[in-house]
């Protein structure tokens, strides 16, 4: 078993190194360096990449990757496992989605040595990392003051990247294309399996999805024999949405929710009622389609046409899989019953 060479460092077969690769600079000349933990095994296997914050914001990964680090043993590992919990370096000091230009750094890649700021460290991260991974899982969660149920999202056509998506066992994969500039457009431009993981709130941490990240980056690594051993905890049998629509706001003022996330709904639905501080009046925002809500606002005020509720849309005869499945993984994960 050969040594493992990043960013000029060389790592020894069933050892840990943790690397500091220059990334940076504030404005009083502080560098701010791109941490890495890597992991390589005794043996031969995949080179997995895992990583968080892209969205500066997006804390729950961010720990998913802490316990990673924490309970991987090199010695037991096939392969390398590469592990960047803050990869959004700015937003996450200024607790931002964006880059300091309002950039997004996940529209961003492959970058440009010679670009804006974003496109430089899309650029330092696809060349030092990503190109030297054959797997990658990227953790996520909804934006500020959106909460989404765990899912993958992931182009189902892609057979080894949909194979991930199912180990990982997180209840609901749904069916995406990627974005130009994204992290995961990149990765398919360079045929390396990569499936995202989307479960909270931006600037919160929610046990429930930090135990299923883990649990799920653990099932991926198992799947992939960079692991021994069986999945741990129950079963997920994860079910497959193929679109997703948004329900929005058709009046500004107060929504009262009548719908939780997880929830199945079906089409006609009252999800929520709009009303105006100063009258019992409301209005109604129903459904216009069946399916489970997967992501939902958390203010309860709205402007017109603004997006409150998202629904994964399921075939007819899948509905009540998903809804036993859904079930399932919450009973499993809010009792944290791992």
């Amino acid at each position: 078993m050969a040594a493992f060479e990043l960013a000029g460092t060389r790592i020894e077969p069933g050892s840990h190194q943790h690397i500091l690769i220059p990334a940076v600079r504030l404005y009083n000349d502080a560098p701010l360096d791109l941490r890495v933990d890597v992991f390589h095994g005794t043996k031969p296997g995949p080179v997995m990449l895992l990583c968080a914050a892209i969205h500066g914001d997006e804390l729950n990964g961010i720990e998913v990757c802490r316990q990673i680090i924490s309970q991987t043993d090199a010695l037991r590992l096939h392969g390398t496992l590469i592990v960047v919990p803050i990869v959004n370096l700015f937003g996450f000091v200024q607790q931002s989605r964006y880059l300091p230009d309002r950039r997004d750094l996940n529209r961003c890649f492959p970058g440009s040595e010679r670009g804006a700021l974003g496109s430089r460290m899309a650029f330092l991260f696809s060349e030092e990392l990503v190109k030297k991974s054959t797997h990658v899982v990227d953790l996520h969660t909804g934006a500020i003051h959106r909460s989404n149920l765990p899912q993958i999202r992931v182009d189902v056509e892609n057979n080894a990247a949909l194979d991930m998506a199912k180990a990982f066992g997180s209840p609901v994969i749904l069916h995406s294309k990627e974005r130009d500039g994204s992290l995961r457009a990149l990765a398919n431009e360079l045929g390396i399996p990569l499936i995202l993981y989307e479960a909270g709130e931006a600037l919160r941490f929610d046990d429930a999805s930090i135990n299923a990240g883990v649990q799920g980056v653990q099932n991926v690594m198992k799947h992939l024999k960079m692991l021994k051993g069986r999945r741990r905890g129950k079963r997920i049998s994860p079910v497959i949405a193929r679109r997703s629509t948004w329900v929005r706001a058709e009046k500004d003022g107060l929504v009262l929710r009548k719908v939780e996330l997880g929830q199945t709904i079906q089409k006609n639905q009252v999800l929520a009622h709009t009303v105006n501080p100063h009258a019992d009046e409301a209005d109604i925002i129903s459904s216009p389609v069946a399916g489970v809500v997967i992501g939902c606002s958390n203010i309860p005020v709205a402007n017109e046409g603004e997006a409150l509720f998202n629904v994964a849309q399921f075939e007819k005869e899948t509905i009540s899989e998903a809804t036993e499945v859904v079930g399932s993984f919450t009973e499993t994960y809010d009792n944290r019953t791992l």
